[in-house]
């Protein structure tokens, strides 16, 4: 048990290993980049209003809250939309007769999303 080894430190390094690297053509380092301000998104633009209802009639007793009124869009943005607000609110919905339905109560989650795509969200009726 005579041959321990030591551990008070050792001798340095007998070399530069980097003593050979020229640094003629590299910039100066002037520390870690610097943290640049978030550009703030573009104020999104008015396209105009749409009615966020909650409808139970003829529906079993269901609540079901309906987005209508949308002009110049396609079917296929609204089932974009739709398909938005059925997974911010966790639930089911459609797309019937050119209105979006999704289940339950969930008027504020939708007005969030559509005020995001640039619309001018309405609570109508009860």
């Amino acid at each position: 048990m005579a041959d321990k080894i030591p551990v008070e430190g050792g001798n340095r390094l007998g070399q530069n290993p980097f003593a050979k690297l020229e640094l003629e053509g590299l910039p100066a380092f002037s520390g870690p980049p610097k943290a640049t301000p978030a550009a703030k998104p573009e104020p999104a633009r008015n396209r105009g209003r749409v009615d966020i209802t909650r409808e139970k009639g003829g529906r079993g007793g269901k609540t079901v809250t309906v987005v209508d009124g949308f002009t110049g869009i396609g079917l296929p943005e609204k089932e974009q939309l739709a398909k938005k607000m059925r997974a911010a609110c966790g639930c089911g919905g459609t797309v019937k007769e050119g209105r979006i339905e999704i289940q339950g109560d969930q008027r504020e989650a939708v007005a969030k999303i559509l005020s995001e795509a640039g619309f001018r969200p309405v609570f109508a009726g009860g």
